[in-house]
């Protein structure tokens, strides 16, 4: 059975939709859709009607590749005030009418789950996601207990919660939209997915999603989130610098940052030059060196105010910082990174086949999470129905990507063991 999964991230400066496909252990993009984003203000949303507009032209532009209306998709939230909680649950593994044992099954898996949550339930937060550490049957422990027979079945897990608000609006928006929301989640579980390796299991570290105007951070133990913070400041702390320095708009300051500068001024040729209007009409020659000068200087703010958190979050020794979001995909970031941050911090680029850029690293990610989700509880999902996946078959010329082998994209690592 083919699984079709369609995932939103509402950003401060766009909106991205992505819907893949998921079939024998393979995921295919189907539809990228990525427009610019109004009344959504760090990640929260402040004016409903223009986000409303924004997320419709956003569905629109998904929905004209695909062929198909997206009726259901999984939520990206907002992670302000993200609560991390260990929780731990037991229950007696059933035996059959003869008293044999029967083997742990999908069900089970889910109702030990719940069984650790349910002390837990607050009426002012509400569950981003159980993110199970291991399970145990008779004290073996397994990632993935289905098929083991014993007398009890155990869980350790992480629970992750947000408050009631962070969703309420989010779930809300995209009911006005038409679309419902089949699952939620956050940057930092996206991410994790995004940018898993087999060797996560058995590490401590972070991931930096640098976004339009928030940052987020997180920290993971074993390839499970345990900690997470925001900072207020991102890529269009630069575009603002370079909107006033210049007087540009925004639109043609944010060309500049993405085109033109460089993250790091060393590697800048003074004798580059860019030419640009200003606001009075007037035609600039900017040259690359002082460009990136005015770049440098505000993301020299923004990496040291990311080392100072990841440093007040934790003094473990990390295995890795992969940075990733929109501006890590400028010019010499990983330098300047090196500087201020340490040399260990890499950039993880999204390496899926039509859909090779950061900024996509929650939406992508989150949708990793869900199938991982699914195959946890044994369970074979799709967003679209039967006969929405035989119409989409047969329009498959209108996805991204004519040819066969633009629509081939392997996801390696945590799924598949290789």
């Amino acid at each position: 059975m083919k699984q079709i999964y369609t995932s939103l991230d509402l950003g401060s400066n766009s909106i991205k939709i992505v819907t893949a496909e998921y079939f024998k252990q393979n995921i295919n993009i189907l539809s990228v859709a990525d427009v610019p984003s109004k009344g959504i203000k760090r990640g929260l949303i402040v004016d409903p009607a223009l986000a409303l507009a924004s997320l419709k032209e956003a569905l629109d532009q998904a929905e004209s590749i695909l062929g198909l209306k997206i009726n259901k998709l999984i939520a990206n939230v907002p992670s302000y005030f993200a609560e991390f909680s260990l929780v731990k649950g037991e229950m007696n593994i059933p035996t059959d009418e003869d008293g044999s044992q029967i083997p742990v099954d999908g069900n089970m898996t889910v109702k030990v789950l719940q069984i650790a949550v349910k002390p837990n339930i607050s009426t002012s937060k509400e569950i981003i996601a159980i993110q199970p550490i291991d399970f145990n049957v008779d004290g073996k422990y397994s990632q993935d207990p289905k098929g083991m027979i014993g007398n009890k079945l155990g869980v350790r897990a992480i629970l992750v919660e947000t408050p009631t608000k962070n969703v309420a609006s989010v779930v809300k928006l995209c009911e006005m939209a038409g679309v419902e929301v089949e699952d939620i989640s956050i940057s930092g579980i996206g991410d994790m997915y995004a940018n898993h390796y087999k060797d996560m299991e058995k590490e401590v570290g972070m991931i930096v999603n640098f976004g339009a105007e928030t940052t987020n951070i997180s920290l993971y133990n074993k390839g499970i989130i345990i900690k997470n913070s925001v900072i207020s400041m991102g890529g269009k702390s630069i575009d603002n610098d370079l909107a006033y320095m210049y007087h540009l708009t925004f639109t043609e300051a944010s060309k500049l940052k993405e085109k033109f500068a460089h993250a790091c001024k060393n590697n800048a040729d003074i004798g580059n030059l860019y030419e640009v209007k200003n606001d009075a009409g007037e035609v600039l020659k900017l040259n690359e060196y002082e460009v990136s000068e005015v770049v440098q200087a505000r993301l020299e703010e923004i990496l040291t105010a990311v080392r100072d958190e990841m440093k007040s979050m934790t003094d473990h020794q990390l295995d890795y910082i992969i940075l990733t979001g929109g501006i890590s995909n400028m010019k010499d970031f990983i330098t300047l990174t090196g500087a201020i941050i340490g040399k260990s911090a890499i950039i993880e680029n999204v390496k899926i086949i039509g859909i090779r850029d950061n900024k996509y690293s929650a939406a992508l990610g989150n949708i990793l999470y869900l199938i991982s989700k699914n195959e946890l509880k044994g369970e074979q999902y799709s967003m679209l129905s039967s006969s929405e996946q035989e119409e989409l078959a047969s329009i498959k010329k209108n996805l991204i990507g004519a040819s066969k082998e633009s629509m081939l994209g392997k996801v390696f690592g945590y799924f598949f063991n290789e």
